[in-house]
């Protein structure tokens, strides 16, 4: 919603600004903190473009505002004058300021106080701009709103039919810019989980409390995934979705395969933890072996007598540089989304998604479930208020499903543990390790997806294949990254161990990117909780 409104130079003029601020702040249910500093910044604005305008002009005032978010431009017609850091770096060391000394200090104050601050003289006018509130959940909008378009965008294109005009829009506009984006995504994937767990290795300085609180998580980690597997088997047995479709329509409706593959050999898992050189596990984002290495280097680091806090601080600096570039790529998904979700939607039409909805309910189900477990969980063994910690932990969780990538989530889950009062030794391990190693939604969704599959081209599942399918999704689950896509690769390979076609595959393409982003929600979240119950037993032991 846009509001605009011209004011006059005077003093009643600059007070009417401040009265607009709060008015427009009031009605969209801005934060009455937030709203004084905005109320505080637009007078101080006010008086700044008031003291260069030209004869006679007014000041503009241009507020553009939707849900929580709140953005304001004032403009006046007059000359272009020094502000804000121009003026401290004129002026600062000068033994004679004079009049300028009353400027200099209001453009310091609109720089400390306002969000994203901007001075432009364009065309004879002064404007600053600054935010007054920026909404959490805006993210949050932008994704669903990509997501809405893109379907709408996607069926339109479908029902039209235009092959060769769809086949263009995908080859050279929809596929690249999403190649790009998951190219930059697995690009930061290495740097961030081996730098976090480097930094918060480092910090312990004593290594027998890392091995303690490191052997608590991966317990922690190994129970929750044997209870989405539960939760999985569970839910697939209510419902038995995929049952009434026929294999001979599976098979037709199956598009193209994944061609990769995953060695789930655990002796091979195990062997191959150790590296052969440093390069290589970040060129293949081989997580297991990062880990291994930042372990590695986290402990030497803390044992480098004098140089350690050098080479602490040089780790905490790559930890936050990678952070902030993750961050800033994440900026990009909505239009990353809309490019996938688009392009899938051209290439399986609507039959195809229909067809699968029902594995597709059936996997959404168990994903409540599963949250409700870690509702249990908090309860029984973590000894925290579930409601509370829900009312808390929401926000992050629908920012999580938005971005749907269990690493590229890391800051986020890292600032909810601060904000939930958790041990920052606990959780500086436990969500960087849990991006890699807890991966509750994927073991929910190999469950489910698997076992229906096998319904429908007439597979019986013994309890022996059952605990052979138990071990394997483990591994995956393990050895997965937790990246948009990763589910895919792993339910080929656990297909194909149960003796399905690996064509089928092909059906759950199109929902893919939708699924990702439940499974990526239920990961985090499982992350979260470990970090509860581990913070809870190790106080309990200390004490």
């Amino acid at each position: 919603m846009d509001y605009r409104e011209s004011v006059g130079t005077d003093s009643a003029g600059v007070s009417r600004v401040a009265k607009i601020i709060r008015d427009q702040a009031d009605k969209y249910g801005i934060k009455r903190k937030e709203t004084i500093k905005g109320c505080v910044v637009a007078e101080e604005a006010a008086i700044n473009l008031s003291s260069h305008a030209s004869e006679g002009a007014e000041i503009k005032v241009y507020i553009r505002a939707f849900g929580g978010y709140m953005r304001v431009e004032l403009s006046c017609a007059g000359d272009r004058y020094e502000f804000a850091e121009e003026m401290v770096e004129n002026d600062l060391l000068s033994d004679d300021m004079g009049d300028r000394a009353y400027d200099m200090l209001g453009g310091i104050l609109l720089k400390t106080m306002a969000q994203d601050l901007r001075y432009r003289h364009v065309r004879g006018n002064n404007r600053i701009s600054f935010t007054v509130s920026r909404s959490p959940k805006a993210f949050l909008y932008r994704t669903i709103g990509a997501l809405l378009l893109a379907v709408i965008v996607g069926f339109i294109l479908a029902w039209i039919g235009a092959e060769g005009f769809n086949s263009a829009i995908d080859e050279y506009l929809l596929i690249p810019a999403k190649t790009m984006y998951m190219n930059a995504l697995k690009m930061v994937v290495a740097p961030v989980v081996f730098f976090s767990i480097v930094s918060c290795v480092a910090r312990f300085s004593d290594i027998y409390e890392l091995g303690r609180i490191g052997g608590r998580l991966l317990l922690t980690f190994v129970f929750t995934m044997v209870l989405a597997l539960v939760v999985g088997m569970g839910a697939y047995y209510l419902f038995k979705p995929g049952s009434g479709m026929p294999s001979d329509a599976a098979v037709k409706a199956a598009g193209k395969i994944t061609s990769q593959s995953v060695d789930v050999s655990f002796k091979d898992m195990i062997v191959g933890i150790i590296p052969s050189d440093l390069i290589t596990p970040f060129q293949s984002s081989n997580m297991l072996q990062l880990i291994f290495l930042a372990v590695l280097l986290g402990i030497a680091a803390a044992k480098t007598g004098e140089y350690s806090e050098k080479v602490k601080y040089a780790f905490e600096a790559l930890n936050e540089l990678f952070l902030k570039v993750t961050s800033l790529i994440i900026r990009f998904m909505p239009i990353a989304i809309f490019c996938s979700i688009c392009s899938l939607i051209m290439e399986t039409g609507f039959e195809t998604i229909t067809s699968i909805l029902g594995m597709f309910a059936t996997f959404v189900f168990g994903i409540l479930c599963m949250i409700v477990v870690y509702m249990i969980l908090v309860r029984t063994l973590g000894k925290t208020n579930p409601v509370s910690f829900l009312k808390n932990y929401s926000p992050y969780m629908l920012q999580i499903f938005s971005i749907a990538s269990s690493n590229a989530a890391i800051p986020l889950n890292l600032e909810a543990c601060r904000k939930l009062g958790i041990s920052k030794k606990i959780y500086s391990l436990a969500i960087p390790l849990g991006a890699t190693l807890n991966m509750d939604g994927t073991c929910v969704y190999l469950m489910i997806f698997s076992l229906a599959f096998a319904g429908i081209y007439g597979i019986e599942i013994s309890a022996a294949t059952m605990v052979g399918m138990i071990v394997t999704i483990i591994v995956l689950a393990i050895g997965a990254p937790g990246i948009p896509g990763s589910g895919l690769i792993c339910l080929s390979v656990l297909l194909a161990q149960i003796g399905v076609p690996t064509e089928a595959v092909g059906l759950v393409m199109g929902i893919d990117a939708l699924a990702g982003m439940f499974r990526a929600m239920s990961n985090c979240t499982g992350d979260v909780v470990s970090s509860i119950i581990v913070e809870r037993f190790t106080k309990r032991r200390s004490s």
